[in-house]
């Protein structure tokens, strides 16, 4: 099956409607023709087989994928130009990742990859019910060698809806696009979606009866791990009855798990990528554990990867979708492996920090901080900005962590435009809500 990402007029492939026995062939296939490419066209990885003593020949299911020792994100930061699979003037795009967890990756794409990445989220898009019809209000940026504003401005062209490009931040300009334009879809992180309705309520916008219809929302979990929205998709959903969509990707993996219509995770598009879920031994946990997400990118000529370790843990869902499709679907991100903590006993990720405080009116902003102790264990620091402070009001968001969390960290108050400050560093392109200041060991 050859799939030709450039065409116009596309559909959700398939493949995504076959057998789970019929996809797994499909991408034994697929898997095939991407090891002989890296053997032939990536220095890395050619030299990397030989040092494992891997055969490529003998990879032929996705069990087989075991035999090669994943890679990680050091790996691309130390390596990083011998991951380069092309010549350099076949070279149309450069982008770097976030810096979510250390120094930015850069890639390199080509004219077939941009046109992969455009068909990714074009299907993705078709999957959550949105279609030439529409049009999609981008309130992420295109630049700063950002690819995700990138991807989705390519795919509403590939399904041939129209774009508007308005970037982030500016409630005001927000504003003004959807009653000038008509906008039906935003694609934006959850918290800014939150500050364009505060900004519609203080500015007498009648923002319950706009064009808009559908939100993507990027960067910020809205869904439990049973898929009903956490607080943050609570907050949306009970002031503006417009549906949510969540989506998880990253720059390294060239593609997106879009939730559809169903809302009960994030599709996998097995024809540009495989997924796997590993423990901390590198073994492929059983469903329904939380597991290590490791991606192979399918398709991908500039910068491919095979059996890349995000640091991301999730979980995966096998059984058929409602929608239709077969294809493997990925849970809400509990946290990122390097960002666990262990506080007075209790294993947490940043993300339970998040859920709870998002809950307190109180809080406008915020900042979780790990550190280590004399001794040599974890401890957790909290700055919230808040401007209406009362003396109790330290101790009930204690109870809320004990009630929630079982344990409760340190708080410190601060007023909402010092928490901004720390939370958007020099050069950041998203806000900062964890900084881990954790000795390293």
């Amino acid at each position: 099956m050859s799939i030709k990402y450039n065409n116009p007029f596309i559909n959700i492939p398939e493949i995504e409607y076959k057998s789970q026995n019929e996809i797994k062939e499909f991408q034994e296939q697929l898997l095939k023709k991407h090891l002989a490419y890296l053997d032939q066209n990536s220095d890395f990885y050619n030299k990397y087989f030989i040092k494992h003593s891997i055969n490529i020949d003998e990879i032929t299911t996705l069990e087989d994928l075991e035999k090669i020792p994943p890679v990680s994100k050091h790996d691309l930061q130390t390596h990083n130009q011998r991951f380069i699979c092309i010549p350099e003037d076949k070279i149309v795009d450069f982008i770097t990742t976030t810096g979510t967890s250390g120094d930015p990756v850069t890639f390199i794409t080509t004219e077939k990859d941009l046109d992969r990445l455009a068909y990714n989220e074009g299907i993705s898009f078709l999957g959550a019910g949105i279609g030439h019809h529409d049009i999609i209000q981008l309130t992420v940026t295109l630049d700063k060698r950002f690819m995700a504003g990138l991807a989705y401005f390519l795919g509403a062209r590939q399904i041939g809806a129209g774009v508007v490009r308005v970037g982030s931040g500016i409630p005001e300009l927000q504003w003004d696009t959807v009653r000038r334009i008509k906008s039906t879809v935003l694609i934006g992180v959850p918290s800014f979606i939150l500050k364009l309705i505060d900004y519609a309520k203080k500015n007498g916008i009648d923002y319950k009866n706009s064009t808009i219809k559908k939100a993507i929302c990027i960067g910020e979990p809205i869904r439990k791990s049973n898929f009903k929205l956490n607080t943050l998709g609570e907050k949306i959903s009970e002031k503006w009855d417009i549906e949510l969509f969540s989506t998880y990707a990253s720059t390294e993996m060239s593609s997106a798990f879009t939730e559809c219509i169903a809302g009960q995770g994030g599709h996998l598009h097995p024809d540009l990528l495989i997924v796997e879920f590993l423990d901390e031994k590198n073994r492929p946990v059983e469903e329904g554990t939380p597991g290590e997400v490791t991606v192979t990118t399918l398709g991908v000529e500039g910068m491919p990867l095979l059996r890349f370790k995000t640091g991301d843990i999730c979980n995966r869902i096998t059984e058929p979708c409602s929608c239709g499709r077969n294809t493997l679907r990925i849970g809400p991100v509990i946290g990122r492996k390097d960002q666990m903590i262990k506080y007075k006993g209790t294993t947490l990720y940043p993300p339970a920090f998040y859920e709870v405080l998002d809950d307190i009116k109180e809080v406008e902003n915020y900042i979780v901080e790990a550190t280590t102790n004399q001794i040599g264990t974890d401890d957790i620091n909290v700055k919230l900005g808040c401007t209406n402070f009362t003396a109790g009001l330290e101790k009930m968001i204690k109870d809320h962590f004990r009630a929630r969390l079982r344990v409760a960290p340190q708080i410190e108050f601060l007023h909402p435009k010092e928490i901004t400050k720390l939370q958007f560093l020099k050069g950041s392109r998203k806000a900062i809500k964890f900084k881990d200041q954790r000795v390293k060991v």
